[in-house]
């Protein structure tokens, strides 16, 4: 039997082991999710600020988040993550030579913009920022920002207006506000924001599993099932 046989048999038995309430739920929050703007974290290294990124991408629906770990490794805080990584797509990039672009080329390939948040001299403010291609959207580290690969690498730069006598704000309180206002312009501009069928489908098992107590034992049952009848 062919995997969209295979993955549509295994949707509907797990559904068996979920509630309708929160089943509706799982559907209802996978169709606001997007994949336009993706986040990109660059050795950050305080625990509670990319653990606070991660906790503000699932609330503003923002699927997918990249961690490149040159120096810094990520331990996710789930007191302040308060339980989002089950339910994003996290990808790490920790084994390259350079971490940095390896996921940049990679998200270059797969037709993203590579935007940066930075003091830099061309940088443009936020609500300026072309949307009309897939963005991603990179914050350096705490100290030091960006890096010089990033900036070699970067498409645009932006940075948020600010009136006080700090000439930064925290990364995390950054992400969110950044966030905010792209999602906003993104569900507006763009009327087919959300996830492509095939995404939404993987995304939504990986979900209905992690809704379930035993999945791995649940899916062997299935599969047993399964196979005898193929």
């Amino acid at each position: 039997m062919s995997d969209l046989a295979y993955n549509k048999a295994l949707t509907e038995y797990l559904e068996g082991f979920v509630g309708e309430r929160r089943l509706g739920k799982l559907k209802e929050v996978l169709n606001k999710r997007t994949n336009h703007l993706t986040i990109v974290l660059e050795d950050v290294y305080q625990t509670h600020n990319f653990s606070a990124v991660l906790r503000s991408a699932d609330i503003f629906g923002i699927q997918s988040i990249n961690f490149i770990e040159n120096r810094n490794k990520y331990k996710i805080s789930e007191d302040v993550a308060m339980g989002s990584t089950q339910w994003l797509s996290l990808n790490r990039y920790q084994h390259h030579e350079n971490n940095t672009k390896a996921c940049l080329n990679d998200l270059k390939a797969k037709g993203y913009t590579i935007v940066a948040t930075s003091l830099h001299q061309n940088s443009i403010s936020l609500h300026q920022l072309d949307m009309s291609r897939p963005t991603a959207l990179v914050f350096g580290t705490e100290l030091t920002g960006i890096t010089k690969d990033v900036e070699e690498m970067a498409d645009e730069f932006v940075t948020l207006p600010m009136y006080g006598f700090t000439e930064s704000f925290n990364i995390s309180v950054c992400a969110a506000l950044c966030m905010y206002e792209l999602r906003g312009r993104i569900e507006k501009e763009f009327p087919n924001y959300q996830l492509t069928l095939s995404e939404k489908e993987t995304i939504y098992i990986e979900w209905l599993k992690a809704s379930i107590r035993k999945p791995d034992l649940i899916i062997k049952e299935f599969e047993t099932r399964y196979f005898q009848k193929a």
